[in-house]
């Protein structure tokens, strides 16, 4: 089994937030790796990384990174592969605000597709829909995974009447 999706992170502190990419993938039966590569630490590795991504089978990457937040983008200027950024709050950031600008701030022609701060189970979602393009199965799981959303509003909705209210007007 090679993996489709590639999760990076630019530490291991990183792994905190990066889990709910890996659960949710886990999840939804999708092969996936996890590494860390740090933009500038060992921007060698990372560019190297990149530029092979493809001929691995990656199709979308993952690519997780607080503080400066280099890591996405120079990910994405290697490579030809949708790249899903996910900005972390870490210790050296000022609350997240940093690593939401570095990431959302692309120049033109190096596109990431950039998720709230933490967001890495949307980045998941995302790249499971991304795979869904091209894979029936994993697309069944998507549009399975959606309904159960729907179905929990649902649910959730009816429990909502039950309770009772003096002036409640909706029921």
């Amino acid at each position: 089994m090679k993996p489709l999706v590639s999760i990076i992170m630019g530490s291991t502190s990183d792994l905190k937030v990066m889990e709910a990419a890996a659960k949710f993938l886990e999840e939804m039966e999708v092969p996936f790796e996890i590494n860390a590569l740090s933009a500038h630490r060992t921007p060698e590795m990372v560019a190297e990384f990149a530029k092979g991504a493809a001929e691995r089978g990656i199709k979308v990457i993952i690519a997780g990174a607080g503080g400066a937040a280099h890591l996405p983008g120079v990910i994405a200027a290697s490579t030809n592969l949708p790249v899903i950024g996910v900005p972390i709050r870490s210790s050296n950031s000022i609350e997240g605000l940093d690593s939401i600008l570095s990431i959302l701030q692309m120049p033109s022609g190096i596109p990431v597709a950039t998720m709230a701060l933490d967001g890495a189970k949307n980045a998941a979602i995302f790249a499971l829909q991304i795979l869904s393009l091209s894979d029936p199965q994993i697309k069944e799981r998507s549009e399975k995974f959606k309904s159960e959303l729907s179905d929990k509003i649902t649910k959730a909705n009816k429990e909502l009447k039950s309770l009772e209210f003096k002036y409640r007007v909706n029921g």
